[in-house]
């Protein structure tokens, strides 16, 4: 039988979700929910989680992504769906909301042992580095372009 010619790909994409108004309201005690719920929707829609962790006001995801998937329409789907989760969940004191935005950074199959560390270790990376600090160097390493007021949503 005469095989079928098929796409093939590596697609690996970091995101970071930042809550709205960078508010620390992603508890330790469902944080680990959260992630998995997160997981449940990616994997749902046919692509494949390789790490997620984060800190009170965001959530790192790395995805390894098939080309039939597009980003934004994945991201909505997380942010609408946990979103929804949280708040008819109860476990937030105030309502649970994700930014506009969200970034989006690419890397070859070389480089994903040290973003999955770099996952992994959120706690201890953000005890020296702020989100801000950690966000601008991300756009910077990555050479985004990006105009300080649109970096988060504010008040």
């Amino acid at each position: 039988m005469k095989g079928v010619p098929g796409t093939f790909s590596q697609i690996y994409i970091q995101v970071v979700l930042v809550v709205k108004w960078r508010a620390q309201l992603i508890d330790e005690s469902w944080e680990a929910e959260l992630h998995k719920y997160i997981t449940g929707i990616i994997k749902g829609k046919g692509q494949s989680l390789i790490a997620i962790n984060g800190m009170p006001d965001h959530v790192h995801i790395l995805i390894r992504l098939s080309p039939a998937c597009r980003l934004s329409d994945l991201m909505r789907e997380v942010k609408k769906a946990s979103n929804v989760w949280v708040n008819s969940s109860g476990l937030c004191k105030s309502k649970f909301q994700w930014q506009t935005g969200y970034g989006a950074f690419s890397y070859s199959k070389s480089a994903v042992g040290n973003v999955i560390r770099y996952i992994e270790r959120q706690k201890e990376h953000h005890a020296k580095k702020s989100l801000e600090k950690e966000y601008k160097k991300f756009l910077k390493d990555f050479d985004v372009d990006y105009k300080e007021e649109y970096l988060f949503d504010r008040r």
